[in-house]
């Protein structure tokens, strides 16, 4: 018996550690990141020093929830930013980005959230630095408006968090279509190409005919 206590130490282990991830994620993205850690221990089913011997703090414990959407994240970035047109590239990181934030407010909370010493997050300087980059490559390729800002694409995030729809389909729908409308704004010279489909949400007026 003596021979199976370590071993289960670390399954029961692994598996609170799981739980405690999966309510973090839970209620980061219902309530944000203002949850108290004593509540995602009470709703994970573990007592808070179970909590802290896996997450000192706060900021770790939302680095580690993210971190498969922090990976997608620069997957993005890294992929626009390969991309032989600039301007393309900048359209594909606004698009998926949008979409990827709209499937997971809790990463957007994260994402555009300020913890005091909080290590990077989101990926936050990474993101930031790299997107600079290609929106200047775009600009001097004559198809971002000169006057784009990074504070744009802020905007556009802290927006896209806002819609909110009956399914996950219909808000990611509604993403698409929110980011072909950025998308269109910040084009220096727009051709007005057709927008994804609207999406019905709750609180709009009946579709006209």
């Amino acid at each position: 018996m003596t021979d199976h206590l370590p071993h289960t130490l670390r399954s029961d282990a692994l598996d609170n550690r799981e739980r405690i991830l999966d309510a973090a994620r839970a209620l980061f993205s219902a309530d944000g990141l203002d949850v108290p850690m004593r509540e995602i221990a009470r709703r994970a089913g573990v007592g808070p020093a179970t909590l802290y011997r896996h997450f000192p703090t706060k900021q770790m414990l939302v680095a580690e929830a993210f971190a498969d959407q922090l990976r997608a994240c620069r997957t993005i970035v890294d992929e626009g930013c390969a991309a032989p047109d600039p301007w393309r590239g900048l359209c594909l990181v606004i698009e998926k980005i949008c979409e990827l934030h709209a499937r997971d407010r809790g990463f957007t909370e994260a994402f555009l959230s300020t913890l005091p010493g909080a290590p990077d997050v989101a990926g936050r300087e990474y993101t930031v630095k790299a997107v600079a980059g290609l929106a200047q490559r775009a600009k001097d390729a004559g198809h971002l408006r000169p006057d784009f800002v990074l504070d744009d694409l802020i905007l556009v995030l802290m927006a896209n968090k806002g819609i909110h729809a009956t399914s996950t389909a219909t808000q990611i729908m509604a993403s698409r279509r929110f980011a072909g409308l950025a998308i269109q704004a910040f084009e220096a010279c727009p051709h007005h190409a057709p927008l994804p489909p609207a999406a019905r949400l709750a609180s709009a007026a009946p579709a006209s005919a």
